[in-house]
């Protein structure tokens, strides 16, 4: 792994540092090697259950791609298929949270817009300024800011290509909340801690959920959240803290586990250890759920399984 991409693992919260102050934390192809390298390392975790993607020092978060290095695509086509940084943010299966400290431009603002949860120091700055240059962002820009920001604030921005500070980003809905400097890897640890606290398949089918929730036709969405809220019944996690007869609820220590029967009655897959397969087009490791046909009578006669939904 390059100096200028750092990976710290502690607990269940791993740290991704996009380590280039001196030019902004701009991202060079090995950068973007990097982050590929360290999601798949992520993906495979057992261990990890949130993540955590700032820059070093105070003045940037991520000033997009060292558009310096762009000569080093031979043709527009090789640059179309070049590993993006972008889409290996997304493929990420476990919550991410962007601790945004200072500039985020260009492919930096696609970055944090790829996180699912964003929160910025008062110095953050987000623009789209690539029509500047003489082209647009590739990186899902046009798309998130739709969602994020609505129809007008985003084309606002990426017409102009003038940037916008934290407050104006914090009412747009661009950002969750705006967090002093020195308070904004706190409050990102914090974040992340409580995620971490929960059922972690339940927090990976939950983000599988928000991304089928952008991606989908409304009936189809609610279709696959019950999918996946059918996997849920299926962990161990859901089926500790059940009532215990009195109404009151026990306390469990959350441990990503599958029933191993209902995980081979709903996906086929052998043994209870944690992940799905990957899922289709949402970049997350679900089971393919738009095409399950499970047996309800499968799932609540299966050995360990929940009876009652």
């Amino acid at each position: 792994m390059t100096k200028d991409l750092l990976l710290t693992i502690e607990g269940h919260i791993a740290t991704i540092t996009l380590n280039r102050p001196e030019k902004l934390n701009a991202v060079t192809p090995e950068m973007a090697a990097a982050i590929e390298a360290a999601v798949r390392d992520i993906n495979r975790s057992e261990t990890v259950r949130c993540v955590i993607l700032t820059g070093a020092g105070e003045r940037a978060f991520c000033a997009g791609s060292d558009i310096r290095q762009l000569d080093a695509y031979d043709t527009p086509w090789n640059f179309r298929n070049r590993p993006d940084y972008c889409d290996a943010i997304r493929a990420l299966s476990k919550p991410i949270i962007a601790a945004v400290n200072g500039y985020a431009l260009g492919g930096g603002l696609e970055t944090a817009m790829s996180c699912d949860i964003r929160i910025a120091s008062p110095n953050a700055t987000f623009a789209a300024p690539e029509i500047k240059l003489g082209w647009i962002g590739g990186g899902g820009m046009a798309a998130h800011l739709m969602h994020s920001a609505g129809a007008s604030n985003a084309a606002l921005l990426l017409l102009t290509g003038d940037p916008i500070d934290a407050g104006k980003a914090l009412s747009w809905g661009l950002v969750s909340e705006v967090v002093p400097l020195a308070d904004l890897l706190l409050r990102a640890r914090a974040l992340a801690g409580i995620i971490a606290s929960r059922a972690p398949i339940a927090a990976e089918t939950a983000k599988a959920n928000l991304r089928a929730a952008n991606a989908m036709p409304l009936e189809k969405a609610i279709e696959y959240e019950r999918d996946l809220q059918t996997i849920c019944f299926a962990t161990a996690d859901a089926a500790d803290p059940v009532s215990n007869g009195s109404g009151a609820t026990k306390l469990c220590k959350y441990k990503g586990q599958t029933v191993a029967n209902v995980l081979s009655a709903i996906s086929g897959v052998n043994g209870g250890a944690g992940r799905f397969p990957a899922g289709p087009n949402l970049g997350c490791s679900i089971a393919p759920l738009t095409t399950l046909t499970t047996d309800m009578n499968a799932i609540s006669g299966s050995s360990g399984a929940l009876t009652k939904m």
